[in-house]
């Protein structure tokens, strides 16, 4: 998450993550809601991502890359390991034509909460 707060949103002077919002995250982490997955090179952190696991669902909240597609590789291997969980819908919040390249694609909010109030127990 640290890594995720140094890299500012483009066009924002700062960042969401406060020590605040970290500290809920290590929470949540602790009761096991909270996940990261991590792209690692020759000892050094240089990607990845983390999110919330509800039910059937993560929820992603914030990548970062150090090496080019160092988060790509980190969310691959990741969803990979969630398909094996028996996740069924990831929420990447933003849509873009790279995540519609592994199969995303925009659903309206009513076909979002009916998948919510299917896939959380």
């Amino acid at each position: 998450m640290n890594n995720c707060k140094d890299v500012p949103r483009k066009g924002e002077p700062g960042t969401w993550l406060s020590k605040d919002l970290i500290q809920a995250y290590t929470g949540l982490h602790l009761q096991g809601y909270a996940h990261s997955a991590e792209a690692w090179m020759h000892d050094e952190l240089v990607g990845g991502l983390y999110g919330i696991v509800l039910g059937k669902v993560f929820f992603g909240e914030s990548m970062f890359s150090k090496v080019s597609n160092a988060s790509k590789f980190a969310f691959i291997k990741y969803v990979q390991h969630l398909q094996t969980q028996g996740i069924e819908l990831i929420d990447c919040q933003v849509y873009s034509p790279h995540l519609e390249s592994f199969g995303a694609r925009m659903i309206s909010k009513t076909e979002f909460s009916k998948l919510l109030s299917e896939l959380i127990n």
